[in-house]
């Protein structure tokens, strides 16, 4: 049965209005041979659960599917609903989370949990406005959550939408600048009936079919409809402006650890880059390496610091990083504001990927 498709009179003809129908007649009858098994989706027999969606929808943001999976589904057996999430720790969070990258999402994950819970007695609001004021719940998050788990008639409009309907439509102009005309253009396409699933149709649709490099049009459901196909120009849409070249920033890193193998680690501002996390001592970040000879005058104690060869390079969205690495033993442990931590204790604790390299590279012979 043909879904309808909510489209104002003013700015569409009925020829438009019946291309729309169309796509999404189309896009959601393939979804229904073709949707993936994802372990946060619902089968079509089941009720969403709004706390899956949403935890869903904040581990994806700026992540792959495949990286996700182990992630959601731990947390999930750890914390089960938004209640048990929210009496968790922000270090017990941030220590789950470890390895997904984008730590912010974390903390705000853990606060949104204990607004829903402590003020909303566990229910998340039900429409994409009042979900904007969750912390980490930006527009396409909560238009996602909104379509999926409640049925608003939402236009979540991620990467891989972002790309379908730019090629739907031939959108020339280029990304970031088109984004609002983009997420225009599929606030016509939402249908009135079944949003949800045709917020999830997009998405699949572009991470199986309208994929970036050699998209698999004769096989798309709604290649048809596709200005860009039938202008042979799909695979240079969505057009892209050019990226700024990114920085490479240079430091040294101290790793101090006491007689018993313990690593002393202190904790990061909890505002900007790895916001609340653990680490060991860093000198500041500059363009160069500090010079060997001053390396030490940056520790932040004294002791018989060796200098490891080598450093460990790390990449983060905006800069690539280079860390000469510094080790020292002690038997007598220095006074110090930080914390020292087990190698036992050291697997659970909130410490990110690249400080687990620090620590790795120091601990080498």
């Amino acid at each position: 049965m043909a879904v309808s498709v909510a489209v104002p009179k003013r700015s569409h003809n009925s020829r438009s209005r019946a291309r729309l129908a169309s796509v999404a007649d189309a896009l959601l009858a393939w979804y229904d041979s073709h949707r993936r098994d994802l372990p946060w989706r619902a089968r079509p027999d089941e009720t969403p659960d709004p706390y899956r969606v949403w935890l869903s929808e904040i581990m994806l943001q700026q992540t792959t599917v495949a990286a996700v999976g182990p992630y959601y589904n731990a947390f999930l057996k750890r914390w089960p609903d938004v209640k048990r999430l929210a009496g968790a720790s922000q270090d017990e969070v941030l220590g789950a989370w470890a390895g997904l990258g984008y730590y912010s999402r974390a903390r705000n994950l853990h606060r949104a949990a204990g607004i829903v819970a402590r003020d909303m007695n566990g229910a998340f609001p039900r429409s994409s406005a009042e979900l904007k004021k969750l912390p980490g719940v930006g527009p396409y998050t909560a238009a996602a959550i909104a379509a999926i788990a409640f049925g608003e008639r939402a236009a979540a409009i991620d990467a891989n939408a972002e790309r379908v309907i730019a090629r739907l439509f031939a959108v020339e102009e280029a990304l970031p600048k088109a984004k609002a005309k983009l997420a225009s253009m599929a606030e016509h396409l939402v249908p009135v009936e079944r949003p949800g699933d045709f917020a999830q149709a997009l998405m699949d649709l572009g991470a199986e079919m309208c994929t970036v490099k050699r998209p698999l049009c004769g096989k798309c459901p709604v290649a048809l409809h596709c200005r860009a196909f039938a202008s042979g120009i799909q695979e240079q849409l969505p057009r892209k402006a050019p990226k700024r070249a990114r920085p490479l920033k240079r430091g040294a890193a101290f790793v101090a650890f006491d007689a018993k193998g313990c690593v002393y680690l202190v904790r990061r501002p909890e505002n900007g880059l790895l916001g609340g996390m653990l680490q060991p001592p860093l000198g500041p970040w500059t363009e160069a390496f500090p010079e060997r000879a001053c390396i030490i005058e940056e520790a932040p104690f004294m002791g018989d610091w060796v200098v490891k060869s080598g450093f460990v390079r790390h990449v983060f969205t905006h800069f690539f990083l280079e860390l000469v690495i510094c080790a020292a033993h002690f038997n007598r442990r220095p006074k110090g504001e930080g914390y020292w931590l087990a190698r036992e204790e050291l697997r659970g604790a909130a410490i990110p990927t690249v400080m687990r390299k620090v620590i790795a590279h120091a601990a080498k012979e």
